[in-house]
């Protein structure tokens, strides 16, 4: 069995066990912590991917492309220019040479946020803290780079990709064609992988699983992950266009408290796939295991 197969689990008794688990694990209350360490870590870890990026780009449009695709993803506008702003500001506040020396500070605060995954969802599996805490930190910090990287690696992709197969489009003379199979067949298959692939590397390495660990890849919770993720997303953006009222309640805080909202559904879409994951698991262990007869494995 695979944790596809849900262990035989149906999914209404699948659906009934994550709602008890909401409540034991005091799920809820786990995202508004999470949603404030990731409030903190947000703008270090933009600081380090968008200095990566100045590295990586010949040409300084992959900064651009990064929010113009953190703005598709944003629940409004507001966010996405406080984003940016904030961190215009952080960049021009500092000069260059400061500005290299605190990458490796920049990268410890946001690993921050990584460690309150780890916590969280050890907390979601049954699992008990048995790491040394530089060990825990070496983790989160590679995770946290590692989450750079492949952002990186993805925008390459996905945006630089294009110009180059438009170029060998042209040359071919596939035109629109071209355009169609790469928006709809190439582009956001590729976003979804690299969002899938990144909420597996926080299921597989942020939790105290040890070792010997079976590492799962495109996993039931990965893509229920994603999945929560782009509904919170853009629920509370059509939310947002009928009923803006949040600038009503907090004026000028309006953007940071929707950042945080943000933020909150973020967490939980992530501690629910850790969940979905732990379930399966879970039934997958107490399960007895079918062992070959050695007459019949000598047949063999």
């Amino acid at each position: 069995m695979t944790l596809w197969t849900r262990a035989g689990l149906g999914w209404r008794e699948l659906a009934v066990r994550l709602w008890r688990q909401v409540y034991e694990d005091e799920l809820l209350a786990r995202c508004a912590e999470l949603a404030y360490f990731f409030l903190f870590s947000v703008f270090p870890l933009l600081l380090f991917l968008t200095t990566l990026l100045g590295y990586a780009d010949a040409y300084t449009g992959l900064r651009a492309d990064l929010f113009r695709l953190l703005a598709r993803f944003t629940p409004s506008r507001d966010v996405t220019r406080l984003l940016h702003g904030t961190l215009d500001e952080i960049t021009k506040a500092r000069n260059s040479a400061k500005l290299s020396l605190s990458l490796v500070a920049a990268l410890w605060v946001a690993s921050n946020g990584m460690l309150a995954v780890g916590r969280t969802l050890n907390h979601a599996y049954g699992l008990k803290e048995t790491r040394r805490w530089w060990r825990r930190r070496l983790v989160a910090l590679a995770l946290t780079l590692a989450f750079s990287l492949l952002a990186v690696v993805a925008l390459t992709l996905i945006f630089s990709g294009r110009s180059v197969g438009e170029a060998l489009a042209d040359r071919v003379g596939l035109g629109i064609a071209f355009y169609v199979v790469w928006h709809f067949l190439v582009r956001w298959p590729l976003i979804l992988f690299f969002l899938v692939i990144s909420f597996e590397m926080v299921y597989n390495f942020a939790p105290n699983q040890g070792k010997k660990a079976n590492r799962h890849w495109v996993t039931p919770g990965g893509v229920a992950g994603v999945g929560l993720w782009l509904l919170a997303c853009y629920g509370l953006r059509i939310y947002l266009v009928y009923f803006r009222s949040y600038t009503t309640a907090y004026g000028s805080l309006g953007a940071v408290i929707l950042l945080l909202v943000w933020f909150y559904f973020t967490a939980f879409a992530i501690l629910m796939g850790g969940e979905v994951n732990s379930e399966i698991g879970k039934e997958l262990a107490s399960k007895p295991v079918k062992r070959v007869p050695a007459k019949a494995r000598r047949r063999k």
